[in-house]
C-alpha cells in the first residue's frame, strides 16, 4: 500500500529555496567559501571555474523561482528541479573539495525521486501576460544582482567607477558585452562577464518561451456552455440572486456528472474562486462540488467560494470539508410589502419627492424595449461615470450592458432635460440602474451609476420607481447591494456592545474611507429590506490572506499597475455610491 507523505512537497520546496539561496550567494560572492579550495579547481583553467561560478548562480536563481511551484506539487517544477539539483551538485564539485550544498542537493534529489507521486499537479491556466511579468520580474532581479556582482570585488576594481558606470556595465553585461568597469584580475573579469551574460540569457530565454508557447485563456464561457447554464437558470434561477452572474464571459464553468448542476469559477493566483451557489437542482450540487474539488486537486489550487448562501455554505462544507465565514448580508426587498408610508420611510419619501420636483423623470424598461441608440447612449454614459479605468466586478456584476442575450434584464434611467443636456454623455440621461433576472419573479442589482453633478436623492428615486413598477414587470422581489460585515456594524453601535465588537466596528468604519462598507449598509437600510447572510467558504485560516488577494484581483481592485485600492472620490450625493453593485469581497468605489 502506498503511503502518502503530504509534508514532502512543502519540505522539498523550502529545501530547494535554501539550496538556491546558497548557490546565489556563492555565485555572487566567491570569497564566501571554505579556506581550502578544491584540488580540481587548482588545476582547471580560470575560465572553467568562472563558468562554474556563473552556472552556480543561474542554478540558484532557477531553484528559488521553482521552490513555490514545488510546494504546490507542480509536476513540471518537479521535473525541472530533479534536473537542476544534480547539475548544481556537479558544479559545486568543480569548485569545492567539500560542499555541504552539493550534499544537500543530492539528498533532496533522492527524496524527490522516491516521492515522485506527491508531485502530480498540472500547470495553471496561462496567457502571454506571464511573459511580460517574467520580463519585469527578471529585469528587477537582474539589476539588483548585477549591481552586487559588479561591486562585490572592490579590491580588484581598477579606479573608482561611478554609479552610472557600474549601472552601464550591468546593462551591457546582461546583453553579453563588456562594460566600462575594469578589473585587475582576469579571473574576476571573467566571473563578472559570465555571470551577467548568464543572467541576461536566462531572462531572454524564459521570456521568449513564455511568449511563444500556446496561449490558453484563463477563463472563457463558450457559447455551448452558456446555453447549458441559461437552461439551468430557466429551471432553477430563483434559488440564488447571484445565479445570473455566472453568465459573465470571463468565467469558466464545471458541470456535475449528470449535467443538472454547474459551478462558475475563475482561477486567480492559484485560487479556484467560485461565486454564489451552484446553479441547478440542489440534489446535483454535491456532484458538481466533487468535480470542482477534483479539479482543485489536479492543479493543487486553493478552493474558495465567495458570496454563497447559508444552504450553499452547508453543502460546500459538508461535501468538500471546508470551513465557512459569514462576510455580510444581501439586502432583499419584498415588493408586496414595500411602502413609502410611515415614519421609518420619511427620509426616502422626502428625498425622492424633492428630486422628482427638481424635474427628473424615470423610465423602467426591459432591455428588449431599448433601441440600439438607447443602448449605446446608456453604455457610453455609464462608462463616462465609472470613475476608474477598469470595469470592476466578478461575483455580483455582469460586466456588460445591452447584449442581445440579456434582453430580460431591467434598466431604470433618470432623465432631466436642460440647456446643457446635449453636451453631457447620454444627453439628458443623468443616472442608470441595471438589474439582471433572478428567476422568473425577481431581479438583482448589477449596476448603479449616475452623473456626478446630479442632485442628491436621485438613487433613492430610482430604486423607489423600480419597486413601484415591479408588479407590472411580474417582479415580486428585488435584490439590492451587498453590505459587507453588516451584522458587525449593526451590533457594534447598539447599547451594551462589548469592547471587541466596538473595536471591530471602528476598524470597519475606518476602512469605509476606501471601501463602501458603512455607506452601503446605511443606504440599503433605508428601504427596510430583509437581510440574507452570505458566506466565504475556505480550506484553512492560513489560506485566507491568499484568498483575499485573489478576490481583490478578481474584482479588479488589485492589478499589476496598482497595489492599493484608490481612495473614494466625492460624488454629488451623500447617499448611495454610483458604482457597480457591491460584491462579497471588495466593495465598489464611488466615481
Amino acid at each position: 500500500m502506498l503511503v502518502s507523505r503530504s509534508w514532502v512537497p512543502a519540505a522539498a520546496g523550502y529545501a530547494a529555496f535554501f539550496v538556491g539561496i546558497l548557490d546565489i550567494v556563492r555565485g555572487i560572492a566567491p570569497h564566501f567559501r571554505r579556506s581550502r579550495v578544491s584540488l580540481i579547481a587548482d588545476v582547471l583553467p580560470g575560465t572553467v571555474t568562472s563558468l562554474a561560478a556563473a552556472a552556480s548562480l543561474l542554478v540558484g536563481v532557477l531553484l528559488v523561482m521553482l521552490a513555490h511551484a514545488l510546494r504546490r506539487r507542480k509536476a513540471r517544477a518537479w521535473r525541472a528541479v530533479v534536473v537542476l539539483l544534480p547539475l548544481g551538485a556537479a558544479v559545486e564539485g568543480l569548485r569545492w573539495r567539500h560542499s555541504a550544498t552539493a550534499v544537500i542537493s543530492l539528498v533532496l534529489f533522492a527524496v524527490l525521486l522516491i516521492n515522485r507521486g506527491e508531485f502530480h499537479a498540472l500547470s495553471d491556466p496561462r496567457s502571454r501576460w506571464r511573459a511580460l511579468g517574467n520580463l519585469l520580474a527578471f529585469g528587477v532581479l537582474d539589476l539588483g544582482m548585477g549591481w552586487m556582482i559588479v561591486s562585490v570585488h572592490p579590491a580588484t576594481i581598477v579606479g573608482d567607477p561611478s554609479a552610472g558606470e557600474r549601472l552601464r556595465h550591468v546593462l551591457l553585461g546582461l546583453a553579453g558585452m563588456q562594460g566600462p568597469v575594469e578589473y585587475s584580475l582576469d579571473g574576476t573579469a571573467d566571473l563578472v562577464y559570465f555571470s551577467l551574460a548568464g543572467l541576461g540569457a536566462l531572462t531572454a530565454i524564459t521570456t521568449l518561451y513564455l511568449a511563444l508557447r500556446p496561449e490558453r485563456p484563463v477563463a472563457a464561457l463558450g457559447d455551448e456552455d452558456e446555453g447549458r447554464v441559461r437552461a439551468l437558470l430557466d429551471r432553477h434561477g430563483r434559488q440564488d440572486s447571484l445565479g445570473y452572474f455566472a453568465l459573465r464571459r470571463d468565467k469558466s464553468v464545471i458541470f456535475s456528472p449528470s449535467g443538472k448542476a454547474v459551478i462558475a469559477y475563475r482561477v486567480v493566483a492559484g485560487v479556484m474562486l467560485a461565486s454564489g451557489d451552484p446553479i441547478g437542482d440542489p440534489e446535483a450540487w454535491p456532484g458538481a462540488i466533487r468535480c470542482f474539488m477534483q479539479e482543485v486537486r489536479r492543479h493543487a489550487w486553493v478552493p474558495a467560494v465567495i458570496g454563497c448562501s447559508e444552504m450553499g455554505g452547508e453543502i460546500w462544507t459538508r461535501e468538500a470539508g471546508l470551513s465557512a465565514l459569514e462576510i455580510g448580508d444581501e439586502a432583499v426587498v419584498d415588493v408586496a410589502g414595500f411602502t413609502l408610508q410611515g415614519r421609518a420611510m420619511r427620509n426616502v419619501r422626502q428625498m425622492a419627492a424633492r428630486t422628482e420636483r427638481a424635474g427628473y423623470k424615470c423610465l423602467v424598461r426591459r432591455v428588449r424595449e431599448l433601441s440600439e441608440h438607447d443602448r449605446e447612449q446608456i453604455r457610453a454614459a455609464a462608462r463616462s461615470w465609472r470613475g476608474t479605468e477598469t470595469e470592476r466586478g466578478f461575483s455580483m456584476a455582469l460586466g456588460r450592458f445591452g447584449d442581445p442575450a440579456d434582453d430580460d434584464c431591467v434598466v431604470v434611467t433618470a432623465h432631466k432635460p436642460g440647456r446643457d443636456g446635449g453636451e453631457r454623455p447620454g444627453g439628458d440621461l443623468r443616472a442608470v440602474l441595471h438589474f439582471v433576472p433572478w428567476g422568473s419573479g425577481g431581479i438583482s442589482l448589477d449596476l448603479m451609476r449616475r452623473d456626478r453633478d446630479a442632485d442628491p436623492g436621485l438613487n433613492e428615486l430610482l430604486i423607489v420607481k423600480t419597486l413601484q413598477a415591479a408588479p407590472s414587470l411580474g417582479v415580486t422581489r428585488v435584490s439590492l447591494n451587498f453590505a459587507m460585515f453588516r451584522s458587525a456594524l449593526a451590533r457594534g453601535e447598539r447599547l451594551g456592545a462589548g469592547p471587541v465588537l466596538r473595536a471591530w466596528r471602528g476598524i470597519l468604519v475606518f476602512l469605509s474611507r476606501w471601501f463602501q462598507i458603512e455607506s452601503l449598509y446605511r443606504f440599503n437600510e433605508k428601504f427596510r429590506p430583509s437581510w440574507e447572510p452570505r458566506f466565504l467558504v475556505y480550506p484553512t485560516a492560513r489560506d485566507l490572506p491568499r484568498i483575499g488577494v485573489a478576490a481583490l484581483r478578481a474584482e479588479a481592485f488589485l492589478s499589476a499597475g496598482r497595489v492599493f485600492p484608490l481612495r473614494r472620490r466625492r460624488s454629488g450625493a451623500g447617499t448611495a455610491p454610483p458604482g457597480p453593485a457591491a460584491s462579497p469581497g471588495p466593495l465598489p468605489i464611488s466615481p
